[in-house]
């Protein structure tokens, strides 16, 4: 079925997000941007913070984490919270602290893989730089962005005539030799650390003497785009998981009035394990919810009685059911792309979702008029995980994994469908007013 004219607008609005995040500092930047057009306030966590009813806030830790919260009508003790969470960060390659490198006229960079991207879908593509850059100024050290739109990099295949057995062994990559990216040639004698420090400073508006430091990621410069017969399917970079953040903020910024308090929790790091002080085994989401119930007036009692009353939605992606290789699936839970919400479970709890939590979700997408699928993996293959697990054994709050399906998970490329993320929206518009 064609997807609606709503439904193709959705899924455009959430191209333009991607294409305008091509790092997790920048993703935080457009949300932020976002959050202040539709009348949240920024709260800095080393002040003291004053909430009104029915207020509408957010808060940055680290630049690449941000919560964004309404606060509800009713008593904290008696509704409790609802919470989506989500990671702005995707797998790829990031550049190292010195990783210029000069052989044969070329200059290269040293990266290190972030995540667990499939790294052969980098190769022969159109890549750049994204990220923040450290400046020394008179003021101190100074933090921006810094975006290169033009390609800038590239890691080239090794040709079929010298590596035969590719398409039957599949490209493998050492990570330490054969990943370092082609920035440029070098002129006779030329500095190979100078001329990128000169680039990079040049992007910054800045002098190379005053670059202190760098976290940029490599990322691939190709918009996104609807795609299929009737543009039905989104391709981009970042799906996983900026779709579910988008979708997370989309649905908070429905909010009107909400009885619960109502957060959007986007954390980095999800990718390599969620252990940092910006991540989700940190203690961001703990320390925001205790100012809440501070701000609220709940004793220690109700606190407790407010997180017993909350449901936690970790929201990221789903794999889809991809026909090419019917083999990598478990046979009885084939989730369709633009076939709705996925609920992930998982007995080993890689995933938060138990039988009650998954009822509660099928609830909210019932009455947003939407579909449900269900997952589960095969049972002979690893099972990866969210942030799901992490925040529900932190605050002991009823959770539930959920995803919209997407193939080609961890490409430089993948793909998903442009019904299902109006879907995933309007289900957790649901969630937040239940």
């Amino acid at each position: 079925m064609p997807p609606t004219d709503q439904a193709r607008q959705t899924a455009l609005e959430l191209i333009d997000f991607i294409d305008a995040s091509p790092s997790p500092w920048h993703a935080v930047a457009s949300i932020e941007q976002r959050l202040l057009a539709r009348g949240f306030a920024r709260l800095e966590e080393g002040e003291r913070w004053q909430l009104a009813a029915g207020g509408r806030y957010y808060t940055v830790r680290g630049g690449a984490s941000l919560i964004a919260f309404v606060v509800g009508s009713r008593s904290l003790a008696e509704s409790g919270y609802r919470i989506v969470g989500a990671h702005t960060d995707s797998p790829g390659l990031r550049l190292k602290p010195r990783p210029a490198m000069a052989a044969d006229g070329l200059l290269r960079l040293g990266v290190e893989v972030y995540g667990g991207p499939i790294l052969a879908s980098f190769t022969d593509r159109d890549l750049s730089l994204a990220g923040r850059v450290v400046l020394r100024t008179s003021a101190g050290p100074q933090t921006r962005l810094l975006r290169f739109d033009q390609p800038l990099l590239r890691l080239p295949n090794l040709a079929i005539h010298m590596n035969r057995e590719v398409n039957e062994q599949g490209l493998k990559l050492n990570k330490q030799t054969e990943l370092p990216l082609i920035l440029g040639q070098l002129g006779e004698g030329e500095d190979a650390a100078a001329r990128l420090r000169r680039l990079l400073a040049e992007a910054a508006q800045s002098e190379a003497a005053d670059l202190l430091g760098w976290e940029l990621a490599v990322y691939d410069v190709q918009k996104g785009c609807l795609w299929g017969a009737d543009r039905e399917f989104v391709a981009d970079g970042q799906l996983d998981n900026l779709a579910s953040c988008h979708a997370a903020i989309d649905a908070l910024m429905a909010a009107q009035q909400p009885t619960a308090t109502c957060v959007a929790a986007l954390f980095d790091h999800e990718e390599v394990g969620s252990e940092s002080a910006v991540g989700a085994g940190g203690s961001f989401v703990g320390d925001v919810l205790a100012r809440i119930g501070l701000q609220a007036g709940a004793d220690g009692e109700d606190r407790r009685r407010a997180l017993a009353r909350s449901f936690f939605i970790s929201a990221d992606m789903a794999h889809a059911y991809n026909p090419n290789f019917p083999a990598a699936y478990e046979p009885e839970h084939k989730v369709l792309v633009n076939g709705g919400p996925v609920i992930k479970t998982n007995a080993g709890q890689r995933y938060a979702t138990q039988a009650e939590t998954a009822a509660r979700f099928m609830g909210c997408c019932e009455q947003a008029g939407v579909p449900c699928q269900q997952y589960s993996h095969r049972s002979d293959l690893g099972c990866g995980s969210t942030i799901g697990p992490i925040v529900a054994a932190r605050l002991g709050i009823a959770s539930v994994d959920v995803g919209s399906p997407m193939w080609a998970m961890h490409s430089a490329r993948e793909s998903a469908g442009a019904h299902d993320h109006d879907y995933m929206i309007a289900a957790l518009t649901a969630a937040f007013g239940s």
